[in-house]
């Protein structure tokens, strides 16, 4: 099926591309020998006949499924289009790509200038039908062989999060032990102000409040020095992203959750790209365990908090809320006593900013309700 022919000599003339890839950084660090084997095929073009000989590895450690940019690989679809390119050598078909797409554009350019495909089986031709069949099965099984084994390692995930044994990131205050499995982070430190969040809540009902209650008493609370890899922490002041991160994380009531947030994809350029860690609606989770470990809060108090905090969201009709500063001493406070709907400020005058409470719908028209007509009633605070 291969062709046999000798690559004929104005070919030899152009330069001879070596393209090495690993999908995973991981890959890189540990699969040597396949390292090894892609960079063997410059001695396969040398014994072709080619003399000018280009290695392209700047893709490795990326994956060719077609959500990632390779610039390595543009590079060489540019040197196709400009004619320079007689042979493209790799060890093979998923090496240059993992969909249809790119591997299907990659042979078209092939055979518009007449480039041989070589790897360690033989020397391809994409102008001749049988080459140019072969070729395509390649590419077809490698996309295929992508998506079996995705939904093999999806499936097995899914199957031990079922039980509760899928060993998750976890968030501070808890420790996946080799033996025991997952349990409480030995660091009383730690364990003690992951407490002293959730009281300060139960007591001021605020996250905000929390923050500064903490921020005053000098509390520090733990972030990742290694890059995300959770291995070493460093303590530094309390910021407001790690209050809500506690106070909204189900894990701290003893709850297993798993596929609580999803991926996205959207077309870039052309190209698929995917974007991670978009949280799905409440209740949608793939799984959900309760009492699966040891708790900080129970689950009760875990749902009080959670409306709790959705009262505290700003705009919220029936929530409460206290001043956001400013000269208006009544923002984000003031509600309409005919509608309900909360008031929002604006100011007029130049020199003299005079507050002016504003309903939402007559925002647009601010000649005719920039003064407060006396007709209406107001209510502060849920008092008329």
């Amino acid at each position: 099926m291969t062709s046999t022919e000798l690559i004929p000599t104005q070919l030899l003339k152009r330069k001879a591309v070596v393209y090495v890839r690993q999908s995973t950084q991981s890959q890189v660090m540990t699969n040597l020998e396949s390292q090894r084997r892609q960079y063997d095929l410059v001695d396969i073009a040398r014994q072709r006949g080619f003399l000018d000989i280009e290695v392209i590895d700047e893709d490795l450690g990326r994956s060719a499924s077609g959500t990632v940019a390779r610039p390595g690989f543009d590079r060489l679809v540019a040197w196709l289009c400009a004619g320079k390119v007689g042979a493209v050598l790799c060890q093979d078909a998923s090496r240059l790509a993992r969909n249809g797409r790119d591997w299907h554009h990659l042979l078209e350019l092939c055979g518009l200038v007449e480039a041989r495909v070589i790897d360690h089986d033989g020397v391809y031709n994409p102008c001749h039908p049988n080459d140019r069949l072969l070729l395509g099965m390649k590419g077809s099984i490698s996309e295929f062989e992508l998506g079996v084994l995705r939904t093999r390692m999806l499936d097995a995930a899914r199957s031990k999060a079922r039980r509760g044994e899928l060993r998750l990131p976890v968030p501070f205050g808890y420790i996946w032990h080799r033996e025991s499995g997952l349990g409480l982070d030995p660091d009383l430190r730690l364990q003690e102000v992951i407490r002293l969040i959730f009281k300060r809540f139960r007591e001021l009902g605020s996250g905000r409040q929390v923050l500064l209650a903490m921020t005053a008493d000098r509390v520090h609370f733990p972030r990742p020095s290694d890059e995300g890899r959770m291995t070493s922490f460093t303590w530094l002041p309390i910021r407001y992203r790690n209050v809500m991160s506690v106070l909204k994380n189900p894990f701290y009531a003893g709850v297993y959750v798993y596929g609580k947030s999803e991926k996205r994809t959207s077309l870039v350029e052309g190209r698929a790209r995917r974007s991670y860690g978009h949280s799905k609606p409440a209740g949608t989770c793939d799984v959900f365990i309760k009492d699966h470990h040891e708790i900080y809060i129970s689950w009760d108090e875990y749902e009080r908090n959670q409306q709790q905090l959705m009262r505290n969201n700003y705009g919220r009709a029936d929530g409460v809320k206290s001043g956001r500063g400013g000269r208006a001493l009544l923002s984000g406070i003031m509600t309409c006593g005919r509608c309900g709907r909360r008031l929002s400020v604006a100011y007029t005058g130049n020199q003299t900013r005079r507050p002016v409470y504003l309903r939402g719908d007559n925002q647009d028209e601010r000649a005719a309700s920039i003064k407060v007509r006396i007709g209406w009633r107001w209510q502060v605070a849920g008092r008329a």
